[in-house]
């Protein structure tokens, strides 16, 4: 039982650095109504410029807060010349855009800094915390708490201030929203860079952890899609409670289902997509959106 109840503490951390890139995608759907799905290259670029400025010699903390500053810009910048010109295609286009903005920046990763695997030290120190007979890692407490300053701050800015509202005003009737005077465009590229400077956040979890190249984030985007698609692609508590469901089943899986192996344990998100897209298709904590014919 002890060992049941270590692996589920190592999923919820886990699942914590899923629920981070599912925050951002739960971000950039709800404000611009767009799955990003090269939100996991473009965290990549983001530990690779905390990577270039640690090598420069800045401490890790301030090289990681330039890496999430200038991704919010990079989100903007994405924005604004690719993505606003086929904001109003069919949905396919845009899928076909999103992944095109993948292959485009996996390939920058690559001709910029290579292939080779690199290393990114963590913020948290090497230390664990025993209760009891549970060890908990240092890494493991940070993550969550960075997750909960996340969530607090997303629920801060979304209820309790004006760019918040103008963010959903403009996501939920961008016709309503000019009307009224919201800069509808400046609130989508906002949408971006804020949805950009979250998944950064999710990089820089995840690249200690991982060797840094430019396919760390391959599997994780696919941990997150499922962790926001299980949760509710509306609703950003839904993306915490479905990371930690991924995160757990994963874990378990690994420890009592190991004959899968390392290849095969991407099917456990994928059947979780699929198993909520049958029962439940806005997910655990999704709104059914209700139009007018």
């Amino acid at each position: 039982m002890q060992y049941f109840f270590q692996q589920v503490i190592n999923g919820i951390g886990d699942g914590a650095i899923y629920a981070s890139l599912g925050l951002a995608l739960v971000l950039i759907y709800r404000t611009t109504n767009i799955a990003n799905f090269a939100q996991g290259e473009m965290a990549t670029v983001s530990a690779y410029l905390a990577w270039q400025g640690i090598s420069a010699g800045l401490s890790p903390g301030w090289a990681m807060l330039i890496a999430i500053v200038l991704s919010i810009v990079i989100g903007i910048v994405t924005y604004l010349l690719i993505v606003r010109p086929v904001q109003y295609k069919d949905e396919l286009t845009i899928i076909i855009v999103t992944l095109g903005l993948f292959l485009a920046f996996n390939s920058f990763s690559g001709a910029i800094w290579g292939f080779l695997q690199m290393s990114v030290p963590s913020l948290f120190p090497q230390a664990n915390l025993g209760i009891g007979t549970f060890r908990l890692s240092a890494d493991l407490l940070g993550t969550i708490a960075v997750l909960i300053a996340i969530s607090a701050s997303m629920y801060g800015l979304f209820q309790r201030t004006r760019l918040g509202i103008a963010l959903r005003a403009s996501a939920s009737n961008a016709t309503s929203a000019k009307l009224v005077g919201i800069p509808f465009t400046a609130m989508m590229a906002a949408g971006w860079g804020l949805a950009a400077g979250l998944g950064a956040i999710s990089g820089l979890l995840v690249a200690p952890k991982l060797t840094l190249d430019p396919n760390m984030m391959g599997s994780i985007i696919i941990y997150a899609f499922a962790a926001a698609v299980v949760g509710g692609l509306t609703s950003y508590r839904g993306a915490v409670v479905g990371g930690s469901v991924v995160g757990i089943s994963q874990a378990l899986s690994m420890a009592y289902l190991p004959w899968l192996g390392s290849d095969l344990q991407i099917l456990l998100p994928l059947l979780l997509i699929v198993a909520v897209l049958v029962a439940k298709p806005e997910g655990l904590f999704g709104s059914t959106v209700v139009a007018r014919v």
